[in-house]
């Protein structure tokens, strides 16, 4: 997870730049479709059968996760990049709050654990208001709002893909049908709404997204499948340390003391969530 948290800030970041000159469906459409032609390379390389018992649940997963993905990419191009991946991973703070009720297959918490888990949520959102009171203008309402429904969604959709772990449905599946639904709807809402016309030098943002968005999803649904949902989720938060640091070093992004004791109060809590889940 810690992997798959430096590779979507640093997704984040070709994001972010590549939002210039591309629509928010394109930059999905590219992101999918570099990651599906690789699965599917690796898939038909390995001779692995893509038939799948739980069709309707990989949909599932896969129109969450498109729809949360969406509402990601259109934060990034609107907001500081450490403030849109600090709302959208807010979803570890709703896996903490709807885990007893979604994750029927994992042993119930104890009372304890559970009132542990929810200063855990209130902290964090103590955390996130901090870090996000800099940059939280008016004109940003819309924006912030989609970036917040991202978290949301980033969370039922994990909760789908530890249920698809727990039924036996490999990684590297579930990633398939991921960016299959992707590549499919984005590119439908590409060619109807706008299409840019590509420049050999796109090419390496183009690539540079695509690669790093693949492995921190692949890293990210083998963490999930393998391990404690909370323990892996409160780990995410560290993709907000790696966005901050690549904003104040390529963008030349500053810290207040506001969004220092934010990002610390996140992390802290993070950990203490880690600590009771475990």
């Amino acid at each position: 997870m810690l992997l798959a948290g430096l590779g979507f800030a640093i997704m984040g970041a070709f994001v972010k730049a590549g939002a210039a000159r591309f629509t928010t469906s394109e930059l999905v459409f590219y992101r999918s479709a570099f990651g599906l032609l690789m699965i599917a390379a690796i898939v038909s390389w390995q001779g692995k059968p893509l038939k799948t018992p739980l069709l309707t649940m990989q949909m599932r997963r896969a129109g969450v996760g498109f729809t949360a993905l969406l509402f990601f990419f259109y934060a990034i191009a609107h907001l500081p990049l450490a403030t849109a991946i600090t709302l959208n991973y807010t979803s570890p703070m709703f896996l903490a709050l709807f885990s007893p009720w979604l994750l029927r297959g994992e042993h119930p918490i104890s009372r304890q654990q559970r009132q542990t888990l929810n200063l855990c949520v209130v902290g964090g959102f103590v955390g996130v208001c901090l870090l996000l009171q800099p940059a939280f203008h008016s004109q940003q309402l819309l924006a912030g709002g989609i970036g917040l429904l991202s978290g949301i969604g980033a969370a039922f959709a994990y909760v789908h893909v530890k249920q698809l772990g727990i039924a036996g449905e490999p990684d590297w599946r579930t990633v398939f049908y991921f960016t299959l639904v992707c590549t499919l709807a984005s590119g439908g809402w590409m060619l109807i709404d706008h299409v840019t016309t590509l420049q050999w030098q796109d090419l390496p943002l183009l690539c540079g997204l695509g690669i790093s968005a693949t492995l921190s999803q692949l890293a990210l649904t083998r963490a999930y499948r393998t391990g404690n949902t909370l323990t892996v989720a409160s780990l995410a938060y560290s993709t907000v340390v790696f966005a901050t640091l690549i904003g104040v070093l390529v963008w030349g992004e500053t810290l207040s003391i506001h969004e220092i004791i934010g990002m610390l109060l996140i992390v802290a809590f993070g950990m203490l969530s880690s600590r009771s889940a475990r």
